[in-house]
């Protein structure tokens, strides 16, 4: 059976399964065996828990085209209206979602559409519960305008987390639920909404699951 594991996975897990086991052979050249023992489980540990962080699962996107879905697994934090001046322009629908290491970590575009605008903002490492991290931390800004409405996703780094990758392109054509990105080792991810073109279907507390989950609908009538 394939283990279903996203490409940038591999490297991690190789690592994890190499370096302790690597030192774990030089322990054997020395008879110290314990030592040994210990880092080769320590090699199994790391690798498995590679593994299980960058799967890569298959998901069942909702086709009607009023829907928007969640960009990340995780926990709802917070929902809030308020004004994003810099992408949509407008007051905004901000969803977050808090990820901890055992989500699983790809995102997916909320909406089909064009990407119309990718940007990347250096910054501070401050704990992703707090809406100070939206603003301040590291993050990628990515922008989706479709039909009905637009989705401004951003990634965002926390204390832990050192990287955050995307992989598209400016005019990119994305289905909903298509795989953007990925956010390693636990982290944060806000969806933006124009808060005239929607209406709200998840509240705080609620555990998502990206590419499947209604977060909103898009109150105009759209032709599939």
């Amino acid at each position: 059976m394939r283990i279903p594991i996203v490409k940038d996975g591999w490297w991690h897990m190789l690592g994890a399964l190499l370096i302790p086991g690597a030192i774990a052979a030089l322990c054997l050249l020395k008879d110290w065996t314990p030592a040994a023992w210990g880092f080769s489980a320590l090699a199994v540990v790391g690798a498995a828990f590679m593994l299980f962080f960058f799967r890569d699962p298959e998901r069942a996107v909702p086709v009607d085209p009023r829907i928007l879905v969640a960009g990340a697994d995780g926990l709802i934090r917070a929902i809030e209206v308020i004004p994003e001046d810099r992408f949509l322009k407008t007051e905004a629908v901000r969803i977050s979602i808090f990820l901890s290491p055992f989500n699983v970590h790809i995102n997916r575009t909320p909406m089909g559409g064009q990407v119309t605008s990718l940007s990347y903002t250096p910054g501070r490492h401050l704990l992703t519960i707090s809406n100070k991290a939206s603003e301040f931390n590291e993050h990628s800004s990515i922008l989706v305008e479709g039909q009905g409405t637009r989705c401004l996703v951003r990634q965002i780094v926390g204390p832990i987390v050192r990287r955050v990758v995307h992989w598209l392109k400016m005019d990119q054509e994305l289905h909903k639920g298509d795989r953007i990105g990925l956010m390693k080792f636990g982290s944060r991810l806000d969806m933006y909404f124009p808060s005239v073109d929607v209406e709200v279907r998840v509240k705080k507390g609620d555990r998502v699951r990206a590419g499947e989950t209604v977060v909103a609908l898009i109150k105009k009538d759209i032709q599939p």
